[in-house]
């Protein structure tokens, strides 16, 4: 007695949509991978080819000077201090804009602490003041 065994065919599976996928998930985590460092480059800020007037309209306006110093409103305000400054007077606002006027020299860290304290005090909006370069 013989008996069959499991039938052995010649052909082999087809690879290709698999390989399909194996690129497509290639492709997708070269394109979600973050390569580059975050360091810092050396720009020069504040002129934009795109400046608006906004003599319209009187936003709360907040400077920054090159050395770290806040003011608003002519009043000198520390940096811990700011949010509880500026929430009773954007309360008081129906624009609850406010801009920052800052120095080309003042510090990156300087000026993402004070757009987080205006969004924590209640602002809407905060809008970077630059100069328009000119045009000769």
């Amino acid at each position: 007695m013989q008996f069959e065994g499991a039938r052995r065919s010649g052909q082999a599976p087809n690879l290709t949509p698999l390989i399909d996928i194996v690129f497509l998930l290639l492709v997708f985590f070269m394109l979600t991978a973050h390569f580059v460092k975050d360091q810092g480059l050396p720009i020069e800020l504040p002129e934009a080819e795109s400046a608006l007037s906004l003599d319209d309209q009187k936003p709360l306006e907040i400077k920054l000077t090159g050395t770290g110093q806040i003011m608003v409103a002519d009043q000198q305000v520390a940096i811990d201090a700011l949010q509880a400054y500026l929430r009773p007077l954007l309360a008081a606002r129906d624009e609850k804009r406010v801009l920052i006027r800052g120095d080309k020299d003042a510090g990156f860290g300087d000026s993402v602490k004070v757009i987080d304290a205006a969004r924590l005090a209640g602002a809407e909006g905060v809008d970077i003041v630059t100069e328009q370069p000119d045009r000769d």
